[in-house]
């Protein structure tokens, strides 16, 4: 694992237990599945990584457009292959191939994940191969400090 990776996993570990509230960004508080990785990217670069407009729960659905993709390869630069992904890697999912990706998650391990979703708390879950065929792709935080 990588400096990073190791940083990002310590980071996303002290979120388990938040609530989850759509659109939220607080340890602790609540936060959606981009609230975490927005959380855990302002501990460890010390800022927000650019401002997010307002979504609804089914902006995925509705937009046409694949905004996650496009803002993860603008943050975190090209998409890994799966078989590189290390603890500490952005996952982001589609339920669909046809669907934009919609969820995401930071890898735990080998076999498991931390991500918030509606109902429950920031969790660690197994990386089922339900949850793994739905990967849409891997990205590593940039290790330099973005501030």
């Amino acid at each position: 694992m990588s400096d990073i990776g190791e940083k990002v996993l310590m980071l996303a570990e002290d979120w388990i237990g938040t609530p989850y509230r759509h659109q939220g960004t607080s340890k602790g508080i609540g936060c959606d599945c981009i609230g975490l990785v927005r959380g855990v990217w302002s501990e460890l670069y010390g800022q927000e990584p650019e401002e997010v407009p307002a979504y609804a729960p089914d902006w995925a659905e509705r937009s046409g457009e694949d905004r996650l993709m496009n803002a993860a390869e603008r943050l975190f630069g090209a998409a890994l292959p799966v078989t590189e992904a290390e603890p500490g890697d952005l996952l982001l999912f589609r339920w669909r191939p046809d669907c934009a990706a919609k969820h995401a998650g930071i890898l735990a391990g080998p076999n498991h994940f931390i991500h918030a979703y509606e109902q429950t708390a920031v969790t660690r879950s197994v990386l089922a191969p339900s949850w793994r065929r739905k990967i849409a792709a891997v990205h590593r935080f940039p290790a330099a400090n973005r501030n």
